[in-house]
């Protein structure tokens, strides 16, 4: 099992590292006097030099950003890695035997040894591809890189390189390098068949895949000739070295960058990562061959210091629906982050590389500085799928939307987000501000509190699940309102005329739940029946979870002691709603005349403005009454 190693050997390893060596890997140092060096400071941006180092004393400070330590910290803070695996590979660099407090072990010496072979191998795999890509035969692999706008320049900044023709060129050239055919297969660089293995890559463009460290532990290649039936990108096995739920193409390039401008960009392929990083997108990244997920998130959030203090991520993806669907898949991971959360989509599909390719590195820039809000993008999206021209619709759209509102994390900007949802929707200001509190109030319930009815449909196949309906708060006004109209519907239907029973099948409910009953009101119509058997429809016609509901509903007293006064309380309390849905009536006309143009449809214009006076005519008699 791993140990805490000795204080000791930490020592001996800080002593026998020269500090200014390592970081010469990093930063381009100049002298600063006698011991001392400087250069600009990898963990912020700056463009005076304010990192220092002073290799006699194992130190460097930066006096832009506060970061200091020794060569341990440098390499911990840099690669993202432990403070043991930090020491262990520095124990390894500079000659140094581990060893362990508590009988503990670190890695076993064969492991260490067997996955330096690997990484061992992928270095040699990796220079073999690169100078195939400057041979006659890798033609078509250096016309698909000039085509996209790739130099030679580019091609050796990214690694790239060509896996040529034929079923051994990698195996004979790795074998020559002393590689045994047991440690080929453990690299995933070679296929097995019945004859023995051989090259998994053939007459394929070859992407180095490489981890935070920069040790290259996979390969991405891309079809080049129509004879290949492989699929068009073919990715390294999972191997020991490799999880492609666990790595991130180009984050040993874009690193750096990341963690100065606290910004990561996600986008879907290899060659757009090289697109942006040659457009000044330094901070471009990409999956291999799967969605981004929870492993994902954790290399970014150690990357971006993700702590609450600032940060942002943002996605790339086409804008066909594939793009739209990996978007909201993105979003359903989003509450993982602290950072802020963005989508960037190109009205046209197209993608980085494409744009870099027509339109200059500017349109890369111009779209990653053009990016929205994840949430907003989701909430876009939602609204999509409902007719938001009629009253249906728009109240569908806002229990869809609200929740996503109410998930905001900067309490700050969520106002702002739910005045645009009344827009976009062209409702009532208040309404959305109630609706998005209830689903503010819900996120905050513990999850023991107690809902309107039972739990979910719970199935091993996916189908849709039974809606939970939770409580309307009683301390809403509009709540409590909802549910004193429904009280008096249930209880005491006879008192409506038939003009109110009318007003009332055409009124909008906010809750979920009174929405609900409200529906089944509807749909169990007037028949004659008995108070017990209009009840009990309508018991019938809601979902089951809230058939007790409905019995809560019609036993709740009314506050009147005789029927005069329960005839105004009905009266009044059935006004109160018509009030409420002639507001809500209002402000969808007042969104429909924003989206007019007087001068396009005067009549229209015209029309729209005599049924906001007819309502306001209309709210006035109600008050008087």
């Amino acid at each position: 099992m791993a140990g805490l190693i000795k204080r000791e050997d930490i020592d001996e390893v800080r002593n026998r590292t020269d500090l200014k060596e390592v970081i010469d890997g990093y930063v381009t140092l100049r002298s600063a006097g006698v011991g001392s060096w400087k250069g600009l400071c990898p963990f912020h941006d700056e463009r005076s030099p304010s990192f220092h180092v002073r290799p006699q004393v194992g130190s460097f400070h930066c006096f832009g950003c506060g970061e200091s330590g020794d060569a341990i910290a440098f390499l911990q803070k840099i690669n993202h890695g432990t403070f043991s695996e930090t020491v262990e590979q520095l124990a390894a660099r500079v000659g140094v035997e581990l060893h362990y407090e508590d009988g503990g072990t670190g890695p076993r010496r064969e492991e260490i040894g067997r996955r330096q072979r690997l990484l061992d191998a992928h270095k040699i795999a990796e220079e073999f591809f690169r100078e195939q890509l400057s041979t006659p035969g890798a033609a078509e692999g250096q016309k698909f890189l000039s085509e996209r706008g790739f130099d030679e320049e580019a091609a050796a900044q990214f690694g790239v390189g060509y896996a040529p023709q034929g079923w051994d060129a990698a195996l004979k050239h790795l074998r020559g390098r002393g590689f045994q055919d047991e440690e080929l297969k453990l690299t995933g660089i070679f296929s097995e068949g019945n004859r023995g293995i051989y090259d998994r890559f053939r007459g394929r463009l070859i992407w180095p895949i490489r981890d935070l460290s920069g040790a290259t532990i996979g390969f991405g290649a891309r079809k080049l000739y129509e004879d290949d039936q492989g699929p068009k990108y073919l990715n390294t096995p999972e191997t020991q070295l490799y999880k492609k739920s666990q790595v991130l193409y180009g984050v040993d390039l874009a690193k750096r960058e990341i963690t100065k401008t606290r910004q990561l960009v996600v986008v879907e392929g290899y060659t757009d990562v090289m697109a942006c990083h040659l457009s000044g997108i330094g901070t471009a990244v990409a999956t291999c061959g799967t969605a981004f997920g929870a492993d994902h998130i954790k290399i970014a959030r150690r990357l971006l210091r993700d702590d609450g203090s600032g940060g942002e991520v943002v996605f790339t993806f086409d804008g066909d629906a594939a793009g739209q669907k990996a978007a909201l898949r993105a979003f359903e991971e989003d509450q993982k982050f602290i950072a802020q959360t963005y989508v960037a989509v190109e009205p046209t599909g197209a993608d980085p590389c494409d744009l870099r390719q027509t339109r200059g590195p500017e349109a890369v820039r111009e779209l990653i500085d053009a990016k929205r809000p994840l949430f907003e993008f989701a909430i876009k999206a939602g609204l999509k799928n409902f007719n938001l021209n009629t009253v249906e619709g728009r109240v569908q759209a806002l229990r869809v939307s609200a929740p996503i509102v109410a998930g905001i994390r900067d309490s700050a900007i969520r106002p702002a987000y739910a005045r645009e949802l009344a827009g976009w929707l062209g409702m009532d200001m208040e309404d959305v501000n109630r609706s998005v509190g209830a689903a503010v109030r819900r996120n905050r319930m513990p999850k023991s509190a107690e809902p309107v009815h039972g739990n979910q449909t719970q199935g091993t196949q996916e189908q849709p699940a039974t809606p939970v309906y939770t409580r309307p708060d009683p301390r809403d006004p509009v709540s409590r309102m909802e549910r004193e109209a429904l009280e008096v519907v249930l209880q005491q239907p006879a008192q409506l005329s038939a003009e109110q029973w009318q007003a009332f099948y055409d009124a909008r409910f906010m809750a979920p739940a009174h929405a609900a009953v409200h529906d089944a009101v509807r749909a169990a119509g007037q028949s004659g029946a008995t108070p017990s058997q209009w009840v009990e429809a309508i018991r019938q016609e809601v979902p089951e979870p809230l058939r007790s509901f409905v019995s809560e509903l019609a036993v709740t007293p009314l506050p009147a002691s005789t029927n005069d006064a329960l005839l105004r309380y009905c009266n009044d309390i059935i006004n109160r709603l018509f009030e409420l849905q002639i507001t809500h009536m209002k402000a969808e006309k007042m969104g429909e005349l924003q989206r007019m143009d007087p001068a396009g449809d005067p009549e229209g214009f015209q029309r729209i403005n005599r049924e906001l006076l007819e309502l306001e005519l209309r709210r006035r008699s109600l008050r008087q009454e």
